[in-house]
């Protein structure tokens, strides 16, 4: 799926409907907010925030072909699902296939050629329909589409026909950091619903790194951005009580973009696995992400960066093993229309080559497609909170111009922060040709290597 937020390039006219949409989700948020002050808990409401009332600007943004080509000409994506299937034919040969959220339909398309017997196409949004245009010319285009796709106009949660169980489910339902979106939960319900026993998925897991990274310019870049909320005479306005909610919103929101993998300040932490045959919906809904690093440089640690790699792994059909085919999405790896994601620190963390940072991302479900993330690091031996406290969890459910008390604790060798995974920012200024560059050196990025 896009790495922006379907919310973005809305038309004019498609803005009125995203405003009211916005609306009755912040009124559903404020009205569970003063439940929960009052001391009303509602399980459900809290568990799995309801994503309906964002499906209209959802599925409207995946309808546009625009959108469409950004994943189709993403070469990473396309050719990785393209040789995950070739490469295990044998698996499609003849075969029952659904398409969970099939987009422009190419998954589908490369069952087909993978010999299929019939392919599910599931779509939601009006790409349904241009599916069933490209389709409809089969005669003379595409011929060995002919009588082997059904296109099913429906949420997979939806669907009203009477369909089979397959041999195969396929789907592309990854968002940055590979749980944005919230397509997953429709993944795994497609799964428990309609693959045979010992079916294939497609991709089998996926698998989230995470390391800590320093940027100067673009920390100062974001506490410029928030500086102008110190204006105490613009135009005779003093806007500086606005400035701490200001410093919290402006971090509250993920950086996307490729980032230079030499101002990673350690290695990645050992891979966070979802191994998509096997994990629950349930599961989908909270997560938490440990990680533990060895620093390799002194510096300060302006935040965590994180990015995913997928693996495509067949079950074995009798002696036959199959293809394992992966795709990595790190800042070392090709680009991929997902990039990478990073997640600025209020206050820049002091560290020296050989100290071992611990800490934890805690992601809960929201109603914006998306999730809330709280984390907190430590070096070496400060105390490392419990991610399941009630502090955490408190600070996961207010709204992010109300300041926890748990985020504004701070020790000197403890970082707390929270962000909006739907609130993304861009960062488009990396030149993947300097990461290459064999005259670069630790310290033009201020990290130190330790003496020799």
């Amino acid at each position: 799926m896009a790495s922006q937020d379907p919310s973005s390039g809305s038309t004019d006219s498609d803005m009125i409907h995203v405003e009211f949409t916005d609306l009755a989700i912040l009124q559903q948020q404020q009205q569970q907010q003063s439940q929960r002050r009052a001391g009303v808990h509602n399980d459900a409401d809290d568990s799995a925030p309801s994503v309906e009332a964002r499906d209209p600007i959802y599925f409207g943004y995946y309808a546009l072909l625009t959108h469409q080509q950004n994943m189709l000409i993403d070469s990473v994506r396309t050719s990785t699902y393209q040789s995950a299937i070739l490469q295990n034919h044998h698996i499609f040969q003849d075969a029952l296939i659904m398409d969970v959220g099939a987009g422009s339909g190419v998954l589908s398309y490369f069952s087909a050629y993978a010999g299929a017997r019939q392919v599910y196409a599931i779509e939601a949004s009006n790409m349904a329909r241009r599916i069933r245009q490209l389709l409809a010319r089969t005669d003379t285009h595409n011929t060995f589409l002919k009588d082997r796709v059904t296109v099913v106009q429906s949420k997979v949660e939806d669907i009203k026909e009477e369909l089979p169980k397959v041999d195969v489910i396929i789907s592309e339902p990854i968002g940055v950091l590979l749980f944005h979106e919230r397509m997953l939960e429709s993944f795994v319900y497609a799964r428990d619903t309609y693959l045979k026993p010992g079916g294939t998925i497609f991709p089998s897991s996926g698998s989230i790194f995470l390391s800590p990274f320093t940027d100067a310019i673009l920390y100062t870049e974001t506490m410029t951005k928030v500086r102008f909320w110190e204006s105490t005479n613009f135009y005779g306005i003093d806007f500086s009580p606005l400035f701490d909610e200001a410093k919290d919103e402006y971090f509250a929101m993920p950086v996307v973009g490729h980032f230079d993998p030499k101002s990673l300040m350690a290695a990645p932490s050992a891979p966070y696995g979802m191994d998509f045959t096997t994990i629950t919906r349930e599961e989908l809904l909270d997560l938490v992400i440990p990680f533990e690093w060895t620093v390799s440089y002194t510096g300060l640690i302006h935040g965590i960066g994180g990015w995913f790699d997928l693996a495509f792994t067949p079950p074995p059909i009798g002696d036959e093993l199959g293809s394992t085919v992966t795709m990595s999405t790190a800042p070392n790896a090709a680009n991929t229309h997902w990039q990478q994601v990073r997640f600025l620190l209020t206050e820049p963390l002091a560290v020296n080559a050989g100290d071992v940072v611990r800490g934890w991302l805690r992601c809960r479900v929201n109603a914006m497609r998306s999730y809330m993330i709280v984390g907190e690091l430590v070096v070496n031996d400060t105390p490392l909170s419990d991610p399941a406290d009630v502090g955490v969890t408190d600070a996961l459910a207010l709204h992010v111009e109300e300041r926890p008390a748990w985020l504004a604790a701070r020790v000197g060798s403890r970082r707390r922060g929270r962000w909006m995974l739907h609130e993304q920012t861009y960062a488009y200024s990396y030149q993947p040709n300097a990461a290459t560059d064999a005259a670069f050196k630790p310290e033009f990025a201020c990290m130190y290597p330790p003496s020799s």
